[in-house]
């Protein structure tokens, strides 16, 4: 006879777009890269993995997905450093205009949206 270990209740890291579930050879798979573009991309600060209790670079869905914007970027011939200040300069421009759109609401005295 076994016994089952219990496991502490926890959320359903499998719908957490930020949840760190991929090590470096499985995101450079998924990306169609390689590790050394993953590492570059975080030494130009586009994405910073967390690192398992071991020190490994753990990657999230999200990460990925950023990953891949940037290899299509230098897969057109943007330079690297170039890709990933396009990138976050798109970021920073959505985040504006979702905010300017929250703000005209407010001042319309409509009920601001709620944040997805």
């Amino acid at each position: 006879m076994t016994t089952a270990t219990i496991r502490p209740h926890t959320p359903d890291s499998l719908d957490d777009d930020d949840y760190p579930a991929y090590t470096m050879g499985r995101a450079a798979e998924m990306t169609g890269t390689t590790p050394g573009f993953l590492r570059a991309l975080g030494e130009q600060g586009l994405i910073t993995p967390l690192r398992s209790d071991g020190g490994h670079r753990r990657f999230s869905r999200y990460q990925l997905r950023i990953a891949m914007r940037a290899r299509d970027l230098v897969d057109q011939g943007t330079p690297i450093d170039a890709a990933c200040r396009i990138i976050i300069l798109e970021d920073q421009l959505e985040e504006a205009l979702r905010i300017n759109e929250q703000l005209r609401r407010t001042q319309h005295g409509q009920e601001p949206a709620a944040d997805t």
